[in-house]
């Protein structure tokens, strides 16, 4: 069978892309990074992602100045020159037709449906044709520590974790916790594409052991317990998340011998989109085991 050549040049620029929101993106300088002549890339580019170069340029430059405007505290006019407008007004404009929200207006208050709606196209894209760059798929065992957590639940419908979100990070803000001071982990108790909107649940935490006093978030002490784990680091976008955990629990744990404790696979995140490209973020997942049978047990197993 011959040879699919035009795959990893072109997953090659999706990840040019990703470094490099804020630069020179323009058909010419990716048909050079794909090694393809620019008369043939924009059509193998639609082909095979389904969306136009500037189509999935511009939602990926839209995708990551939400982001900044929810859940971050970018200056507007920064946000513009990064994501390719040379004035706020016309950032404004752009982003007020694709999302139906002024920056300001979405910055206050995102309406995610409609959000989430414009990305749609772009998430499939991404789901299905990026690659995953944690290959080799090198899984260790680590004994992970008892963590004391501030947790928040968001349960229901998943495109509203953002709301679940911005309500953590104020927290985290009133508290004085950020990432670089206390480790940020997600409880991945559900898979939103495996349940019904309003059974998603989903767990946002920071390292903490202090108590926590009743607050507006609904933020509360809990604890990621001690013991065993499975942990693989995955590297690049979220999009690819559900996929990694699904090859680990298809293909990883069957080969292993290793048996699933009663906790919910987890993740530390270790570098964060949009404050790195997306496909510099980092995180590692955990899949809590139970402690191996003692050898006496073991022997009895084999001998009935």
């Amino acid at each position: 069978m011959p040879q699919d050549t035009t795959a990893p040049r072109l997953n090659k620029v999706l990840a040019y892309i990703d470094a490099h929101l804020d630069a020179d993106l323009s058909l010419e300088r990716l048909s050079r990074v794909a090694a393809c002549s620019r008369f043939h890339f924009h059509r193998l580019f639609r082909a095979r992602f389904g969306l136009s170069l500037h189509q999935y340029v511009r939602l990926c430059r839209l995708r990551r100045a939400g982001e900044r405007l929810a859940f971050r505290r970018c200056a507007v006019l920064d946000i513009a020159l990064d994501s390719g407008y040379r004035s706020p007004e016309a950032f404004a404009r752009a982003f007020r037709q694709a999302a139906g929200q002024t920056p300001s207006a979405f910055r206050r208050q995102p309406r995610w449906l409609p959000w989430h709606g414009q990305l749609q196209t772009l998430r499939q894209s991404r789901r299905l044709s990026m690659p995953s760059s944690h290959a080799p798929f090198a899984v260790d065992i680590i004994d992970f520590p008892a963590t004391p957590v501030a947790l928040l639940e968001h349960r229901g419908d998943p495109a509203l974790l953002g709301d679940s979100l911005r309500d953590f990070i104020a927290w985290r803000r009133e508290h004085r916790l950020p990432p670089s001071a206390a480790a940020t982990y997600n409880l991945l108790y559900a898979d939103p594409d495996e349940c019904a909107p309003d059974d998603y649940r989903f767990g946002l935490c920071a390292a903490f052991a202090g108590d926590i006093a009743a607050n507006r978030q609904g933020v509360r002490a809990a604890l990621i317990p001690a013991g065993r784990c499975a942990r693989l680091r995955h590297i690049g976008s979220d999009d690819a998340l559900a996929a990694v955990a699904r090859r680990l629990y298809a293909e990883w744990l069957p080969a292993s011998g290793e048996t699933p404790r009663d906790f919910p696979l987890f993740l530390q995140r270790v570098r964060f989109y949009p404050d790195v490209a997306e496909n510099e973020a980092v995180c590692d997942l955990f899949l809590p085991l139970r402690e191996p049978a003692p050898e006496t047990e073991r022997s009895a197993s084999l001998k009935q």
